[in-house]
């Protein structure tokens, strides 16, 4: 197999990762996809920094072996925790791209944000990465970040588009700190699947920022830049979880919008 047909390794916490996953496989129909989901100790937002590095590397230890020629980190928690230790055990020998930098590279770009809000799970926003790497910028942009750490489950379990969920959502986005904010950073790979829940709170005034094709633009970017742009249609794609039920399979649907077959891979045995 030569190196523009390896495949693109993508992993997540859960199956949230699905929708930059599905992001990229619309971009780039050609590019074969291997997905890991950890669903076994889904979510991150609730672990410690120490296991979520551990995650991390394991994970990308596994998609290494399976000759990816990129890792991309379609988890936010994992991308400000577990980024650094999994390019430094990488060397260099091929890209591993996370979700947070193209997200703020692209705020930069558009100059008439200016005030920026951030919901995300409490690990993301306990780390204050988007906020640091915004402010390291242009230090004259205004962040607010917060924990919403009630969605990606809610998210998981099929509960949006409803009342149940347009609760949840409105009571964290009443909150004072997000009252001023001209954009939105969707600061967790599952809540793309409410941003028009979360755009109508706003009656579509401000930009809601999800980083599903903001990513898979970079990652085009990424491999035409080192040309490794697959020229030939995809195989077949593979997608893992580390924990596994029937009714769990169903809901794929929903973050990769074509039904598709998971497999169980157990990293930690």
């Amino acid at each position: 197999m030569s190196k523009t047909e390896q495949p693109i390794g993508i992993f997540d916490s859960g199956i949230g990762g699905l929708t930059v996953a599905n992001a990229i496989h619309q971009l780039l129909p050609n590019e074969q996809i291997i997905y890991f989901g950890d669903t076994a100790h889904m979510p991150y937002g609730d672990k410690s920094p120490e296991a979520i590095k551990y995650y991390s590397l394991k994970i990308g230890q596994f998609l290494l072996e399976q000759n990816c020629k990129a890792i991309v980190i379609a988890c936010n928690t994992a991308s400000s925790l577990g980024f650094d230790d999994l390019n430094s055990m990488i060397k260099g020998k091929i890209p591993v791209i996370n979700v947070i930098d193209p997200t703020v590279d692209y705020i930069l770009s558009h100059k008439k944000l200016k005030n920026i809000g951030v919901i995300g799970t409490k690990a993301t926003i306990k780390s204050n990465v988007y906020a640091r790497k915004i402010k390291e910028k242009n230090e004259t942009l205004a962040v607010e970040s917060l924990a919403t750490p009630l969605l990606a489950p809610m998210i998981e379990e099929g509960f949006f588009n409803n009342n149940i969920s347009k609760t949840i959502i409105n009571s964290y986005l009443s909150k004072t700190k997000l009252k001023k904010v001209d954009a939105l950073v969707l600061a967790c790979t599952h809540y793309p699947l409410i941003k028009k829940e979360i755009s109508e709170f706003y009656d579509r005034e401000i930009s809601i920022l999800d980083s599903g094709e903001i990513v898979a633009e970079h990652v085009k970017k990424i491999l035409s830049k080192k040309k490794l742009l697959s020229t030939k249609k995809a195989t077949q794609h593979h997608f893992y979880v580390s924990d596994f039920t029937s009714s769990f399979e169903k809901s794929t649907k929903l973050f990769f919008k074509e039904k598709i077959h998971l497999e169980l891979k157990n990293l930690w045995k």
